[in-house]
């Protein structure tokens, strides 16, 4: 479990290659190796994984990546001296400063585009599975990169009848469309955090890894396994109407009782 507060930022120094997964190795500033063990989780760009190794002189560790997770996160697009957030896992200690992260990358997202306001840099993400714009809302969280930021706005494209979510590359226009009439949600980097996450430096087209917020997934699934259910009773009991109608009669039904 993380924060998606980014403690540093370090430096891929090694990456090997085989049909098996990739080994990276990532030099880091001595603190963030201060308590380290092997096995520990740490979260690189977002993606939980686990040292394999450590060093403290000079401070790097290393950790495996499996073709599962290079096919699904932007780590099979780095490259010898990439840069990466870092954070290590929470402990009794650590205060919530973002919001619960486990380091499960959802889908991977392009930058449409990046505009400066005042100090600050707006960038619009279009994810490349639209499914999961139904758990990103104004104000609400998202993990960019293992970053917990704030969504600004959301522009959601709900694909008609028969068609499939489109996946998205690396075009897109400036308007409120966010590129061809696909999904986009925005978020705004203040000066600081721009010194402290690598999305900053990054520019229209480039991915980043997306983590939408899971109490919204949890939700989700609560409300409709209760749908689920009044649906059920209605087709065991013989009821009519739709499951709405049974969901309020049942309200008002518990609600006379009282």
């Amino acid at each position: 479990m993380f924060t998606g507060i980014v403690e540093c930022i370090g430096t891929i120094t090694s990456l090997n290659s085989s049909p098996s997964g990739t080994t990276l190795t990532i030099s880091t500033p001595d603190f963030l190796l201060s308590d380290a063990h092997l096995g520990d989780s740490i979260s690189i760009n977002g993606t939980c994984l686990t040292i394999t190794s450590f060093n403290h002189s000079p401070p790097s560790f290393t950790v495996g990546v499996s073709p599962e997770t290079l096919r699904r996160t932007n780590l099979g697009r780095l490259s010898q001296d990439s840069h990466v957030n870092l954070e290590r896992a929470v402990s009794a200690s650590t205060r919530m400063g973002g919001h619960f992260v486990q380091g499960h990358v959802d889908t991977v997202a392009t930058i449409l585009n990046v505009e400066e306001d005042g100090e600050a840099r707006v960038f619009r993400f279009a994810p490349r599975d639209e499914g999961v714009l139904r758990y990103v809302v104004e104000k609400g969280y998202v993990t960019i990169d293992g970053a917990s930021l704030t969504v600004t706005r959301v522009s959601d494209h709900v694909p008609a009848a028969g068609e499939e979510g489109e996946k998205v590359g690396a075009k897109g226009g400036k308007g409120d469309e966010g590129g061809e009439g696909r999904g986009w949600w925005e978020v705004m980097l203040i000066a600081y955090t721009q010194e402290k996450v690598v999305t900053a430096g990054k520019k229209a087209g480039d991915e980043v890894n997306v983590e939408v917020d899971m109490v919204g997934k949890y939700v989700e699934k609560s409300v409709r396994g209760y749908f689920e259910g009044l649906e059920k009773e209605g087709e065991k009991g013989g009821e009519g109407g739709s499951v709405l109608e049974r969901m309020v009669g049942r309200m008002v039904e518990e609600r006379m009782k009282r």
